[in-house]
């Protein structure tokens, strides 16, 4: 059985803010706090959040009601 291996989709900060309906600054005060999914530092400083990460993340955060 073989799977098809496809790159990690990465998602920019202004996608990632624009999905969670915050602003940027909030998302740094997350980061600062260790509050916010996981992110790639690139060499030129921009961050990436692969698409597995977010969504991992926000299923931590579901509330099982």
């Amino acid at each position: 059985m073989t799977t098809a291996l496809r790159p990690a989709r990465m998602l920019t900060l202004a996608d990632v803010c624009e999905e969670l309906q915050i602003s940027r600054s909030t998302f740094y005060d997350w980061r600062q706090k260790r509050r916010a999914p996981r992110c790639i530092k690139l060499p030129n400083g921009d961050l990436r959040i692969r698409r597995s990460d977010l969504d991992h993340w926000l299923d931590e955060r579901e509330d099982a009601a």
